[in-house]
């Protein structure tokens, strides 16, 4: 509670002391645009455009040795056909060894305010799925409610129609997906990360029952960007269990999350909560431990601290996130308190050229386990996009 408190109060501190307009993320949050929609956006009268995203991080926990990792690399490529058909690509090597496809969708526009899209895309949840470069968010880690809630970068294999009613102020994105794996290889899922191991990232996926995932932004108030997510469906099995009962679940899942600029003041906020169907039956055949609801939420507040005629820009902020991947349990599955976990998270993001960020922050964690001894963690990053 005191921890909360506090937050609250650097809110308020704040907003009385704007002064300017400006964006945690760089970006209006109306206008703000991720690395897909940069490549779209940029790449008229070219036939190719490239960029790139990465960050180097260092996480320092207590009474524990440091880490170093060059976390993440990733190289994007779009290709423009024509004026309708273009092709965007993301590259993605982590700790320098391993290398992923994030995106390849083809993107053909209809309409000047509607496109048709096909490939491995980003699922549309909350704000981090879909925004995660390194200079788009504050803290050198990205969210935990991000990460063990939404599991953060979840993409998969699809077709939809994406597009904005302008007199609206309404933008719109709607997919049917292929969904997680019920077992991947050994790993379940489960109460420790949620449903993080069931995502199958385009590799040799399996599709039984194809998913819904839709999301509405709206962007009517100056300053404010709002958005309702959702995704429903079940997991995927192999041909060989998935008559058996608890060879999959039903998931659904519901977003909210807003971004808010006023003056040098930002803010954002989100909130997730998943219904698991069919989970006794999962755990009892997979001997795992997937609670019968997840849910989380964050509230954070930023203040740019340089004037805001000069292009670098520094932010101290405050972040505050609850997240519990055992909301509920059903059947012989007991709660396990460890999974309800909470993080207060403050630090500085210096922004000192456009695409490059210093970061700096600070990490309090705890869960609600008695007696549980959670390592705080200091962290330092380097990162950029072009």
């Amino acid at each position: 509670m005191k921890k909360l408190t506090l937050l609250l109060a650097i809110c308020i501190v704040s907003i009385a002391s704007a002064q300017t307009v400006q964006d945690s993320i760089t970006f209006d949050p109306q206008k703000q645009l991720n690395a897909a929609q940069r490549i779209l956006s940029g790449n008229y009268g070219k036939s190719v455009t490239v960029g790139a995203y990465g960050e180097i991080t260092y996480n320092q926990p207590e009474a524990s040795n440091g880490e170093l990792d060059v976390q993440r690399l990733v190289l994007l490529f779009g290709y423009q056909f024509n004026d309708k058909t273009q092709f965007v690509t993301e590259v993605e090597f982590e700790h320098v060894y391993e290398v992923f496809i994030e995106q390849a969708f083809i993107n053909y526009a209809i309409a000047p305010n509607v496109s048709l899209r096909g490939g491995l895309m980003l699922v549309p949840m909350g704000i981090i799925n879909e925004f995660h470069e390194p200079t788009t968010f504050n803290g050198v880690e990205r969210p935990e409610v991000d990460n063990v809630i939404v599991p953060t970068t979840w993409r998969e294999i699809g077709i939809g129609v994406t597009g904005r009613f302008n007199e609206l102020s309404l933008g719109y994105q709607a997919y049917v997906f292929n969904g997680f794996q019920s077992l991947n290889g050994t790993k379940t899922l489960g109460g420790s990360s949620g449903l993080r191991n069931g995502r199958q990232k385009g590799i040799q996926s399996t599709i039984n029952k194809p998913n819904l995932s839709a999301k509405f932004d709206y962007y009517g108030l100056p300053g404010l960007r709002l958005g309702l997510s959702g995704y429903f469906g079940r997991t995927q099995a192999l041909d060989a269990v998935d008559m058996i009962d608890g060879s999959d679940v039903g998931i659904s899942m519901i977003g909210l999350d807003a971004r808010y600029a006023y003056q040098r003041f930002t803010a954002r906020g989100q909130f997730i909560h998943a219904n698991i169907s069919d989970s006794e039956a999962y755990n009892t055949i997979n001997n795992a431990t997937l609670g019968s609801e997840l849910q989380g939420w964050y509230v954070e507040a930023a203040y740019n601290l340089l004037p805001q005629e000069k292009q670098q820009r520094l932010f101290a902020f405050a972040r505050y996130e609850q997240y519990d991947t055992h909301a509920a349990t059903e059947g012989t599955l007991v709660r396990n308190d460890a999974y309800n976990r909470n993080d207060l998270t403050t630090g500085l993001s210096y922004h000192i050229a456009p695409g490059v960020v210093l970061k700096g922050d600070y990490q309090f964690r705890d869960n609600a386990q008695a007696g549980a001894d959670v390592a705080n963690r200091l962290n330092f990053g380097i990162g950029v996009w072009f």
